[in-house]
């Protein structure tokens, strides 16, 4: 049997994205766990890249377990809202994911994402390898050399330690809810200017 990932769906709603990645075959997928503002937009950009499996909103790096999406907006965990990515690096590396991931936020705001400020919205890349530490420092001094931004990059490059799935109404929140106010006037121009630049490299 091929190689493939069964999204399920009850509802409208997807289930266990675990379950998912169960059912793939002869293919080995590598993750990565990132934090780049609010996670809304993140998912709606990765979910579009080719070698791209799975997209997980949730929340990394904190404190406290199994938070919800109340107590991580109260900035009293520690975690960031994140995304965690399921990819096929025979299609897309992961030097390209974070490529993308330095060009779809402004790495350079310490602890805010343009009007969504506090630590849960910081620049983060949770590593899962030495490997991944490594490129990941490699991809900041590119961007820092190709001078993409003016100011200083103050993405935090940590070890992986702990991911808890948001709750599922986040889920795909911007395919499920694009006429929404925030989705229609922050995430939609982020998601055209990424698919404008990426466009060959869209599912």
């Amino acid at each position: 049997m091929g190689a493939r990932v069964v999204k399920l769906f009850l509802g409208g709603t997807k289930i266990g994205w675990r379950a998912s990645i169960q059912l793939m075959s002869n293919q080995q997928l590598e993750t990565a766990t990132l934090g780049a503002g609010c996670f809304w937009c993140v998912e709606a950009v990765f979910d579009a890249l080719k070698g791209v499996e799975d997209v997980v909103s949730g929340y990394a790096g904190g404190h406290t377990k199994n938070p919800t999406y109340k107590e991580v907006c109260s900035e009293t965990t520690g975690h960031a809202e994140v995304v965690q990515i399921k990819f096929d690096p025979s299609v897309i590396s992961y030097a390209d994911i974070l490529r993308v991931f330095f060009t779809v936020h402004d790495p350079t705001q310490l602890n805010r994402q343009g009007n969504d400020v506090g630590e849960s919205y910081r620049s983060a890349i949770f590593t899962h390898s030495d490997e991944q530490t490594h490129t990941a420092h490699e991809v900041i001094e590119e961007i820092e050399n190709e001078k993409l931004y003016s100011g200083e990059i103050v993405t935090e490059v940590t070890p992986f330690t702990n991911f808890y799935s948001a709750e599922e109404y986040h889920q795909e929140y911007f395919a499920q809810n694009p006429h929404q106010g925030y989705c229609q006037f922050v995430v939609a121009p982020k998601v055209a200017k990424f698919r404008k630049k990426y466009a060959e490299q869209l599912k």
